[in-house]
């Protein structure tokens, strides 16, 4: 009986304080440790089924295999730090920085190959 109202408290919580992008951020580390597993394998098949459908869009341009652009992707290394806003979330990882979308079926990756540029907050090579 306490566990449910305790659940109940913590639920109701979520929409006013950041606890939710806290919960959220182990989700997020798995989904991103998957993604750059399969970059350091050079797996564009799974890397691009990580992807969101604009994501996936972008790199299919012009004739392009969203699957072989993924493979030359380097590896981007361990993850660093992740930080969570809502639906949306950063993961810095040794030699990459990545943007994530929460979806209903989970984390996709919306932006990655990115870094920080001059212009733009960040130049990314795959983005959607």
């Amino acid at each position: 009986m306490l566990r449910n109202r305790l659940a109940l408290a913590a639920a109701a919580l979520c929409g006013v304080a950041t606890g939710c992008a806290v919960s959220a951020a182990p989700a997020v580390t798995t989904t991103a440790e998957e993604f750059g597993a399969a970059l350091a394998r050079h797996d564009g098949v799974v890397a691009c089924a990580m992807l969101t459908d604009r994501a996936r869009g972008d790199t299919e341009t012009f004739g392009r295999s969203c699957a072989t652009q993924l493979a030359s992707l380097p590896d981007p290394g361990p993850v660093q730090g992740v930080e969570v806003w809502g639906d949306t979330a950063q993961v810095r990882f040794a030699a990459d920085t990545v943007f994530f979308l929460r979806f209903p079926d989970g984390w996709r990756v919306g932006a990655a190959g990115c870094t920080a540029g001059a212009e733009a907050p960040y130049d990314c090579e795959v983005k959607g």
